[in-house]
C-alpha cells in the first residue's frame, strides 16, 4: 500500500485497526511509535546494485489499555512526517513485534488494515541459475565480486 492509499482509507475511517494474518487483531491500544523513511541501498546475489526506499510504521503495544490511535491522529503523525523527513507517496512497511520483529506490508480490507506477510527472494534467479537458464551477465559486474564468498551457480541464493 503506497502513503496516498492509507491517507485516503483515514480520511473515511471511523477506527484504525490492524489486523494479523492469523486473523487476530493488534491490541487496540497500540502506539504508532515511529514513522519513517527506509533506504537500503545493497548489492543483490547477481551484482547488480540496488536502491529501495519505503516507510516504515512502527506498531507498539504498551499497559496504557485505555489508549486508542483514532484516524485524524495518525494522519496528523504522517502528515507531520511527511513535512519533516521529506516522505513522498512510497509504499508502507509495517513493523509489529512477536517472536521478533515481524515486517509487514499493508492492505485494507474496507475496515481494517491488513498485516500481510512480507517473504523473502533471490532478486538474481537467472543469473543464480534457480529458474533453470543462467543468464550472461557483463564481465564488469561479475569482475568486482571475483574475491566475494558468493558467485552465481554456488547455491549462495
Amino acid at each position: 500500500m503506497k502513503l496516498s492509499q492509507i491517507k485516503n482509507h483515514l480520511a473515511t475511517a471511523v477506527s484504525v485497526n490492524f489486523k494479523l494474518p492469523g486473523g487476530e487483531y493488534v491490541p487496540e491500544h497500540f502506539h504508532v511509535t515511529e514513522v519513517g523513511l527506509v533506504t537500503k541501498h545493497f548489492i543483490d546475489c547477481g551484482g547488480v546494485e540496488r536502491l529501495e526506499k519505503l516507510i516504515n510504521f512502527q506498531l507498539w503495544n504498551a499497559n496504557d489499555t485505555e489508549h486508542r490511535l483514532k484516524p485524524q491522529k495518525l494522519a496528523n503523525i504522517i502528515a507531520l512526517s511527511e513535512k519533516k523527513l521529506g516522505i513522498t507517496d512510497l509504499d508502507i512497511e509495517v513493523e509489529y513485534q512477536s517472536d521478533t520483529i515481524g515486517k509487514y506490508d499493508l492492505d485494507f480490507d474496507g475496515t481494517d488494515f491488513l498485516l500481510m506477510p512480507k517473504q523473502t527472494a533471490c532478486l538474481a534467479q537467472n543469473v543464480c541459475g534457480i529458474d533453470g537458464k543462467l543468464q550472461k551477465v557483463p564481465a564488469g559486474i561479475l569482475q568486482a565480486f571475483d574475491n566475494a564468498c558468493c558467485t552465481p551457480g554456488d547455491g549462495c541464493c
